[in-house]
């Protein structure tokens, strides 16, 4: 809250404005960006400026819990209150249980430690500092959670899989997520779904493929 505060009295005079999204950007050149249209209370405005950062939501990385087999329950890995995981001897904290940010993720990972050494009084006693994380976790899951409004922004040419080069046109003739594979290559590039598995999640509705390792992609002469 503080470090919020600090930020917001160093951005006195400049509009803050809430409830609005960009719908897409003009370029002034080959190289630079010219203006930005802004979708905000049923209307369109165009507004120049030189830098755009865009982000919608924010995705855990439950990969690893995933192969090994941990229970994943709406898209985070199910932990009891030592951050236990469903396997047994296997703990989590951090994002993969719940974006809350990093004071929950080292609270979180205190207990884990705490309670995985037998600790489970001294982790305890750290489940109240948890509690307080996860309520501005919650918020902030609240105040960012995607829009139904947003699957409407992509047209025809709006890429998708940027690792190849898929477009929303190719992909709205598919199915499911292997038919995207099968027909588009969508998801099959460098980042193996990590940024449109998430993407075409929330769009279409596909669930994402099974993992498989290795968990990060490497290059074939390290393996």
């Amino acid at each position: 809250m503080i470090e919020a505060a600090a930020l917001r009295a160093r951005l006195v005079g400049i509009p803050y404005k809430t409830d609005c999204w960009v719908t897409s950007a003009g370029v002034a050149s080959s190289q630079n960006l010219g203006s930005v249209n802004v979708f905000r209370n049923g209307n369109t405005r165009t507004v120049e400026c030189d830098y755009l950062a865009c982000g919608f939501h924010l995705v855990p990385n439950t990969e690893l819990a995933s192969l090994l087999g941990a229970t994943i329950k709406s898209g985070f890995v199910e932990v009891d209150e030592f951050q236990r995981s469903s396997l047994e001897n296997v703990y989590c904290a951090g994002e993969p249980t719940g974006i809350a940010g990093v004071e929950s993720s080292i609270v979180e990972g205190k207990i884990a430690g705490l309670a995985a050494t037998g600790q489970a009084e001294s982790a305890r006693s750290q489940f109240a500092a948890r509690d307080k994380a996860r309520r501005f976790g919650d918020a902030l899951n609240k105040a960012f959670a995607l829009r139904t409004e947003l699957k409407s922004l992509a047209d025809a040419e709006t890429i998708v899989c940027r690792c190849e080069d898929v477009n929303y046109g190719r992909l709205i003739e598919c199915e499911n997520s292997r038919d995207a594979k099968l027909q588009t290559r969508c998801a099959m590039g460098s980042c193996q779904g990590r940024v449109c598995g998430p993407a075409t999640e929330f769009i279409f509705g596909w669930k994402p493929g099974a993992v498989r390792p290795p968990i990060f992609p490497v290059k074939l002469e390290n393996l």
